[in-house]
């Protein structure tokens, strides 16, 4: 009783406050960084409390910046384990659970000073900080930074799972899943398949997931109106009452270029015709082998359009993604010979890192080479910014069928689809799709649209409880 008291009373009114409570990856903390922006947009008086928490081979993690006053981060002590396994992904989730003491610690300290209406989490810390938050009677919300027709598999996995004995993979089929197209079943992300050693994991997340007091998810409606629709409906929970449903992006990292640090890609993009131009980049842990480094060189050489292309180092030795970002790569031994002289008046290479919102932004770009990573999606869309799929790692190739069958805001990758997005009848339909997008956003985003109306039901939702 004596923390209930610490969380709900005191003997003078203090500050209203909510904790925010991201997964370590730039990718979940950037939009939630964003979404404690927004709320301030609309109730300024609010003071927001981020936690920060790093795996032990972090040194600190990155915050996005600049942030209002009103945003306070709090940083978790480092979670010292044994190295019982060099594998990174479940000691990722070995940390989370680890740091509930630290976690639990955080909060009763900030409700000394503040009125704690609720903690927001990243669905990835869900099965963890829920224990702490039904423990201080604090509402909890989760908060996924992924497209809506994920949060719908992440919902239903648990009745799915029980559907099928073999793994989906091996399954051949096309799953049925309310809120999502036809999904084929070995494109269903890998941390549902039966052995994956994220597996139970995910699971224990999905099943989870109805504890929310809400599900907030970085989408707009008119992006995903049959997951809006099919969740709302029940489907996706035949055994349990649906949370309700906060659709509150897109949560786009505004960032500026401009003065004397204009990159040179900027530039370069300067000098180009509108429209002229693919923009092929694969995201923060996207790379390709040598091998496939070369291919693509071959193809975009021969598709003769315009290019600009971030070029990553090749995978470490036994990693299945680019980590190690400390050294530039070189160009000329990754590449075909020549390739970069041949190409030098229609392309551009650039090594490792290009402002992508910036890039995409830009008039000259007319399309965009994906790995259909969720926060490049969503800033494709508010570019309006046609897009081809390459799936590479993650839910990716979900999200590939997501955007492609139901969104039809990117065609798939295969051969010679570089020349059909920027100069066809399907490329054309693809664009037409891109650019009504575009606009849906801003009318969500606008004051009166359906992210500023879900915004203002969320804090009227923890203020009554």
């Amino acid at each position: 009783m004596y923390t209930l008291c610490l969380l709900h009373f005191s003997l003078s009114p203090m500050e209203e406050a909510i904790v925010i409570y991201p997964a370590s990856m730039l990718t979940h903390l950037a939009p939630m960084v964003e979404f404690a922006k927004l709320l301030l947009t609309q109730h300024p008086s609010l003071s927001i409390h981020i936690l920060i928490a790093t795996l032990p081979s972090q040194p600190s993690s990155t915050v996005p910046s600049p942030v209002p006053p009103s945003i306070t981060f709090h940083y978790l002590p480092t979670v010292d384990l044994l190295p019982t396994s060099t594998d990174l992904d479940p000691l990722f989730f070995d940390v989370i659970r680890l740091r509930n003491p630290d976690v639990r610690r955080t909060l009763l300290t900030i409700s000394n000073n503040y009125t704690l209406n609720a903690i927001i989490v990243d669905f990835f810390c869900t099965s963890a900080a829920f224990e702490v938050a039904s423990d201080l009677n604090l509402p909890a919300y989760s908060f996924l930074p992924t497209a809506l027709g994920a949060a719908a598999c992440l919902l239903y996995l648990p009745t799915l799972c029980n559907k099928f004995t073999q793994s989906f993979q091996h399954l051949n089929v096309l799953l049925d899943i309310p809120g999502a197209p036809p999904i084929p079943s070995a494109d269903m992300p890998p941390t549902t398949f039966k052995g994956n050693k994220l597996y139970d994991v995910f699971l224990d997340i999905a099943t989870n997931l109805p504890r929310s007091t809400g599900i907030i998810v970085d989408t707009f409606e008119y992006l995903e109106p049959k997951s809006f629709k099919e969740i709302n409906d029940g489907l996706c929970l035949p055994d349990y009452p649906t949370p309700p449903l906060y659709c509150i992006g897109p949560l786009i990292v505004n960032t500026t270029v401009d003065g004397d640090g204009v990159p040179q890609c900027i530039k370069w993009l300067d000098s180009q015709p509108s429209k002229s131009v693919v923009f092929l980049c694969f995201g923060s842990l996207g790379s390709f082998s040598v091998q496939q480094l070369k291919e693509i060189a071959v193809g975009l050489e021969g598709s003769g359009q315009r290019f600009l292309w971030i070029v990553r180092n090749p995978p470490l030795e036994n990693q299945s993604l680019n980590i190690d970002t400390k050294v530039d790569p070189d160009l000329k031994s990754l590449l075909p010979p020549g390739f970069l002289e041949r190409t030098k008046e229609k392309g551009l290479v650039v090594k490792s890192w290009a402002p992508q919102l910036a890039v995409l932004n830009h008039d000259s770009v007319g399309g965009f080479v994906t790995h259909c990573g969720w926060n490049s999606v969503l800033e494709s869309v508010c570019a309006g910014v046609p897009m081809l799929a390459w799936p590479l790692y993650a839910e990716q190739r979900f999200n590939r069928v997501l955007m492609v069958e139901e969104m039809k805001i990117a065609l798939p990758m295969v051969e010679k689809r570089v020349k059909e997005l920027m100069g066809s009848k399907e490329g054309d339909s693809v664009r037409e799709r891109a650019l009504a997008m575009k606009h849906a956003a801003r009318v969500a985003t606008s004051e009166g649209g359906s992210t500023r109306i879900a915004l203002a039901k969320l804090v009227e939702s923890w203020k009554q409880k």
